[in-house]
């Protein structure tokens, strides 16, 4: 085995081979493991020879004075089948040397720090290397090394970060699913902030949907759209329970509801519900007295009646209200009987029209306790009904 030559493995791409050559030369002495290799296979990571086949000059990764091996992430081909073997061979060496996924870690967030210093496709090389690694579960390479130090802002300024970081979306999600790709974003910490990969200039959620749709991830555009959405829905219900509690009057509450639905482009059918659960979640509710709780509940209604007047602007979305109180009342066993008085006190304070009630009571009602309600509907419908013949 000493007389083998190393770099004739390497040419015939025989990687595992030559770590086998290494381990059997100095298998005695950790210290020559680390240090004593000095032929054009020095492939120890904590000297980044798997990655651009020799030692780098400080502050650069143009090489030191010296031999290169050729078989390096650098120097292959920018495609997952030239980088996988890399990968494969850091695998192995990992099991048999732990010592080394710290250098691993050192190595990648060194690199990844200096993004500048990397031609285009060397970049491009680094992101699909990050891919796959994550794809084959790679050892020592925990997400929050390789997001983190991405987020320097100069290298986020001159787009760097986002040219590596849609290459890595790209290539892991080849193998990998988008829950996949969450479940990594997560534990490094950036499922919530993925506009930060974006330089601030062009840092909007139009911006990113537009880079993205372009690069082919619709189903990344479609996460963060949601993401987006559940965000601004959450910051407009915490406003807005916050104006309610304290009584804020009526214009300034309708204007802010104005104001978030405009940020977050909300659908006017989902504005309606989420008022009503604001409005509902509002209500000090008083345990099991049936008649204090429908007293509350009432007098809430009655107090913001114009708040729901004012979004409630068509048949379509009064029917809206009454599909979203009818579930609420079916899931809250508080409300189950409370859901004729509720309808009866939204036409009274004219949130909803005569013929919204009709065509629900006929044909509109949702599924859920439909029997139950239509019955207890049935005295106020008949009082309609009669009402419009005397007309």
């Amino acid at each position: 085995m000493e007389g083998v030559d190393l770099n004739l493995l390497l040419a015939r791409g025989r990687i595992e081979a030559v770590f086998l050559k290494l381990a059997l030369l100095f298998k005695h002495s950790l210290n020559c493991c680390k240090y004593a290799i000095t032929t054009k296979a020095w492939f120890i990571l904590n000297r980044q020879v798997v990655f651009t086949g020799g030692r780098t000059q400080p502050g650069t990764t143009k090489p030191d004075e010296g031999d290169r091996h050729p078989y390096s992430i650098i120097d292959c081909d920018p495609t997952r089948d030239a980088v996988l073997p890399s990968v494969i061979y850091i695998q192995k060496i990992l099991r048999r040397r732990p010592f080394l996924i710290k250098n691993l870690e050192n190595v990648m967030r060194r690199f990844l720090q200096s993004l500048e210093l990397f031609e285009e496709n060397e970049t491009k090389k680094l992101a699909i290397f990050t891919a796959l690694a994550f794809s084959q579960k790679l050892s020592g390479l925990p997400p929050e090394t390789v997001f983190q130090p991405l987020l320097k802002d100069n290298l986020v300024a001159k787009g760097l970060v986002l040219a590596f970081i849609t290459d890595f979306f790209k290539e892991y999600l080849v193998d990998n699913s988008l829950d996949d790709l969450i479940a990594i974003l997560k534990r490094g910490k950036m499922d919530d902030n993925l506009l930060e990969f974006l330089p601030s200039s062009k840092r909007s959620a139009e911006a990113f949907s537009e880079h993205f749709t372009k690069a082919g991830l619709l189903s990344l555009v479609e996460y963060n759209e949601k993401k987006t959405f559940e965000v601004k829905l959450k910051e407009m219900k915490s406003a807005l329970t916050t104006l309610i509690a304290e009584e804020t009057d009526m214009p300034e509450v309708i204007e802010a509801v104005k104001q978030h639905v405009k940020e977050a482009k909300l659908p006017d059918f989902e504005v309606v519900k989420i008022l009503w659960d604001i409005l509902m979640d509002a209500v000090q509710w008083s345990g099991k007295n049936q008649q204090q709780n429908a007293n509350a509940a009432l007098r809430q209604v009655k107090t913001w009646a114009n708040l729901l007047n004012t979004f409630c602007t068509s048949g379509k979305l009064e029917l809206e209200l009454i599909y979203k109180v009818q579930v609420q009342c079916y899931e809250d066993a508080k409300l189950m009987k409370l859901f004729p008085d509720i309808v009866r006190s939204l036409y009274d304070q004219d949130v909803l029209a005569e013929d919204t009630i009709l065509h629900w009571f006929r044909k509109g009602s949702n599924p859920k306790g439909r029997q139950t309600f239509v019955k207890a509907l049935e005295p106020f419908v008949k009082w309609l009904e009669e009402a419009e013949e005397e007309e």
